[in-house]
């Protein structure tokens, strides 16, 4: 069913017909609270009064047109201005695909370089960070490089690693060497067991490895900022009592999930004295990231179905 899922996430034909269906459109409203910014800053602002940051991005990937991609950027300069002017607890996330990563690397990095100057521009220590996404293997290289190169000129600028990769345990060496913001996930994409854990299983225990290497004393020492992003609660609370263990303040540990998904289990985190962090979505092309969202846990389905015959 997952393998279903993600090649679904990649046809352009279900992309346009199956938004038409009521039902794929109440099942998605459950995790994107709209399609437009302000629908964004209301969540994050609702978020914000129970003591939970925010992580905001435009949905979108693989743009092609230059046009297209500046405009994406001057979206994502409002997304920062808005962020400013509300006094949120939020930063931001892209893909590098949506800042024209396909169509010239420089553009790309350029693009980039707008965001997280805007957003340094008079924010006092510790400064917020733009994180850039993780996407296709194949961009895995491209996104690194420029991430490095961003990250040797600015210190407010993290990234995004997947744990179903083999290479990731690698990329961890010099993420760590220059004390990055590294937003660990499980991988949302179809890969190939060539490069990628096939079982899930796997995948999970590669993640809590990676997590304790990122909240490792030499991590730490070198000013890692580490963002665990999953919504298993029994990883969670794993990963919470090796960090115990190892004398790491509850405020030291940061938890990040998706908008909708294991809602108590976010305000438990926040009441407990964790750092909780949503990723708020929201645009139109919402379509191959929703599939995605199903592919990655059995209860998404499970309400895709209810919505079907509810």
């Amino acid at each position: 069913m997952r393998s279903a899922l993600l090649k679904a996430s990649e046809s352009a034909w279900l992309r346009e017909r199956a938004p038409r269906h009521p039902f794929v459109r109440r099942t998605v409203e459950r995790f994107l609270p709209g399609e437009n910014l302000e629908d964004a800053i209301g969540a994050a602002q609702r978020l914000s009064s129970q003591h939970i940051d925010t992580l905001l991005t435009h949905l979108g990937e693989n743009v092609t047109d230059r046009a297209e991609a500046e405009a994406v950027t001057n979206q994502y300069l409002e997304v920062i201005d808005r962020i400013r002017s509300a006094r949120l607890p939020s930063e931001i996330s892209v893909k590098l695909t949506q800042l024209g990563l396909d169509v010239d690397r420089e553009f790309c990095y350029a693009n980039l370089v707008q965001l997280i100057e805007r957003l340094r521009a008079g924010s006092a220590p510790p400064q917020k960070v733009i994180w850039i996404d993780m996407e296709h293997s194949p961009y895995v290289d491209y996104t690194l490089e420029i991430f490095s190169r961003a990250r040797r000129q600015y210190p407010n600028v993290g990234v995004c690693v997947q744990s179903y990769l083999y290479r990731t345990e690698k990329d961890l060496d010099a993420l760590i060497a220059m004390g990055s913001a590294v937003r660990l996930v499980k991988g949302a994409y179809n890969e190939p067991s060539e490069i990628a854990y096939p079982q899930k299983s796997d995948v999970d225990e590669n993640f809590f490895h990676l997590a304790q290497r990122l909240l490792s004393p030499e991590a730490r020492r070198a000013g890692v900022r580490a963002a665990l992003a999953t919504h298993d609660l029994k990883l969670i609370a794993r990963i919470s009592e090796w960090a115990t263990g190892q004398g790491i303040q509850k405020s030291q540990l940061e938890f990040a999930m998706l908008y909708g998904i294991q809602r108590e289990e976010q305000l438990r985190l926040a009441k407990e004295g964790y750092r909780c962090n949503v990723l708020v979505s929201y645009g139109s092309f919402w379509f191959p990231w929703f599939m995605r969202r199903l592919a990655e846990r059995p209860a998404n389905m499970l309400f895709l179905l209810r919505n079907v015959f509810g």
